[in-house]
């Protein structure tokens, strides 16, 4: 009996061609979580903004939000958890131990994996911090489950799986990822990508204690001291009221100086896009974009910046984006507020100018006018 030659058929390529068969042991997790990042006492707000989204993915999947909170027995832990609440979650998860009185991998995997095989979540949120992003490779390689990285937005689909958006090919695309087999459905978020919810001072709910496994003699890294980060003083662009980049449109690294007048005249942080820092004309912690910093500022003066997708995802949050650049046709210019087309070398001294006039002593009653 002779056989044809046939090609055995090939899946529809993308999502669409992926059947979602989530095993039996699977189909009890339940509800989102999100990770309570704090050291030295202090919360980072990303955790916060995290919470808010956490609500809307919840309230659509019609499960529980939760907090998870990992700490040291004392009263900041305590004071997170407050937080938390505070911020809008149903119920709080929390490991106390000494052991997590510093951040070290191994104690704060071992208390995240342990809670996520007891309670089994659907979704854990975590920020894209250099904590965030350290816990979350090493939880999710642990957990052997899928992990998208520093996502400008989230969202479920019809049949309840996470949709994780974020760029690709250094920026170009945006691609929405899925974990569709596994559980739990992790995603990371930068600082400012998402709005800060509003709190609500509100009784502390529903506590679940969960017990540390692991000794001190199993961990291999040890606390020997702490110092204070020297840089402390640096820019904090995240969550900066008004900022004012420049871009290559400025023509030479000497012109960043008209940027950085400007922002002393209003005082406003300075930053740029990422071809400054990598023609070295400022440092990487003043960029702006998906690969530095996110900022949600009331206002945001980009100059001689094209406005590339990679840049856009950075500064959209912004509640006011004024554009000066001379190429009409500049991207900026698609998702600006206000557009200035013109020569940004230019303008700058004279808008510093004005801002100055308008901002001096005995002008200064005048503005509530």
């Amino acid at each position: 009996m002779s056989t044809a030659n046939r090609e055995t058929p090939r899946p529809a390529a993308g999502r669409a061609g992926i059947k979602k068969e989530l095993p039996d042991h699977f189909k009890d997790y339940r509800h989102v979580w999100v990770f309570i990042e704090f050291e030295r006492g202090q919360v980072h707000p990303v955790s916060f903004e995290l919470l808010g989204e956490g609500r809307k993915l919840a309230d659509k999947l019609g499960v529980q939000l939760a907090g998870v909170v990992l700490g040291p027995q004392k009263e900041a832990t305590r004071n997170a958890v407050a937080e938390a609440f505070a911020y809008g979650a149903d119920l709080v998860y929390i490991v106390e131990a000494p052991l997590l009185a510093d951040y070290r991998n191994e104690p704060f995997t071992k208390a995240m994996t342990d809670l996520v095989d007891t309670h089994k979540p659907e979704i854990l949120l975590l920020g894209a911090t250099t904590l965030g992003r350290d816990l979350a490779g090493s939880v999710a390689t642990t957990l052997q489950t899928g992990l998208t990285a520093d996502c400008t937005e989230l969202d479920v689909d019809a049949d309840g799986s996470l949709a994780a958006t974020r760029p690709t090919f250094g920026g170009s695309l945006l691609c929405t990822i899925y974990t569709l087999n596994y559980r739990p459905q992790m995603a990371t978020v930068r600082p400012r990508v998402m709005p800060m919810p509003q709190r609500a001072d509100k009784p502390v709910g529903r506590i679940i204690q969960h017990k540390l496994s692991v000794a001190e003699d199993e961990i291999v890294t040890k606390v020997l001291g702490f110092l204070p980060d020297s840089q402390s003083a640096k820019a904090n662009l995240a969550y900066a009221d008004v900022v004012v980049a420049g871009g290559l449109g400025l023509g030479g690294a000497e012109n960043l100086q008209l940027v950085k007048n400007l922002a002393r005249a209003i005082g406003a942080e300075h930053g740029c896009s990422r071809p400054l820092v990598q023609k070295g004309w400022m440092p990487a912690d003043r960029q702006i974009g998906q690969t530095g910093k996110t900022i949600r500022p009331k206002l945001y003066i980009a100059a001689g910046i094209s406005g590339a997708i990679q840049h856009r995802v950075g500064v959209e949050g912004a509640d006011l984006i004024v554009a000066i650049n001379t190429d009409p046709n500049a991207p900026i210019f698609d998702f600006a507020h206000l557009g200035i087309v013109t020569d940004a070398i230019r303008f700058l001294p004279a808008l510093t100018e004005a801002f100055t006039r308008r901002l001096s002593p005995h002008n200064r009653d005048k503005l509530a006018c």
